[in-house]
């Protein structure tokens, strides 16, 4: 293949563009933040399973309170329409039967307000451990609310340098011949490096010291031949800096 020395010599610029393209999008999957939001993952998922433990547990537990409270009222209820008979009632047998159920009813009622107290307390003691566990989530989600506006705000900056020097890159690419660029996007898609400078017997490419046989190869080549690295694989540009 045949291109001139200054298209050659364009094509480092098109690898440089490419390998700070790689480099970039390297910075933005590799984000400090990013890798910080995964270690926090297992402790926001830990705090969630308390979270809702503790949800469990006080519902559970006010449940109960309501159901004493009904039994309580229930009981009351029973309390007063007992009363109410035993006021409306002539027969003697009748007022002893309903004062014994009186006297059951109110150590029934004595028991439930002791059960209802224990609950009460319990419901207290649950209704604070669910606040610090909101305390809790309400802190490391402000830490992780806060390391993903660093970590966008980042990949922001990132992705306008990309953006920006992806369009220099497509201008380079255009003002290239065709048949040079299908030849660099296949070498680099091969082996990582497409075009790298030869510089004082050294590919770039492999950071390799070529043989003086291949250099004598590359001496004979013209100007505007297309050689190869032996090594890389990739377009090897020649210089004044060569050593050929």
């Amino acid at each position: 293949m045949k291109a001139s020395p200054a298209d050659q010599n364009e094509l480092l610029r098109l690898q440089a563009a490419d390998t700070r393209l790689a480099q970039l999008a390297h910075a933005t999957k590799n984000l400090p933040q990013s890798a910080e939001l995964v270690k926090l993952q297992p402790e926001v998922e830990a705090l969630r399973a308390r979270w809702i433990a503790a949800t469990g547990e006080l519902e559970d537990a006010r449940a109960e309170l309501k159901r004493i409270e009904s039994d309580v009222q229930i009981v009351d209820a029973r309390a007063k329409r007992d009363s109410d008979r035993v006021q409306q009632s002539a027969s003697m047998k009748d007022v002893q039967a309903l004062e014994a159920e009186l006297a059951s009813l109110a150590k029934r009622k004595n028991d439930l307000e002791e059960i209802e107290l224990t609950v009460m307390q319990r419901v207290e003691d649950l209704e604070q451990a669910l606040a610090g566990v909101e305390g809790e989530r309400a802190e490391l989600g402000a830490r992780v609310a806060a390391l993903e506006a660093q970590r966008d705000e980042e990949a922001g900056k990132l992705e306008v340098q990309r953006t920006a020097l992806a369009k220099d890159r497509a201008t380079m690419a255009e003002a290239l011949p065709a048949d040079l660029i299908e030849l660099y996007e296949r070498q680099r898609a091969r082996y990582g490096v497409g075009a790298a400078a030869l510089i004082r017997g050294v590919s770039m490419g492999s950071n390799v010291k070529l043989t003086e046989s291949d250099l004598s190869d590359i001496r004979r080549a013209a100007a505007d031949d297309v050689v190869l690295c032996p090594d890389s694989g990739a377009i090897l540009v020649r210089g004044e800096d060569s050593g050929l």
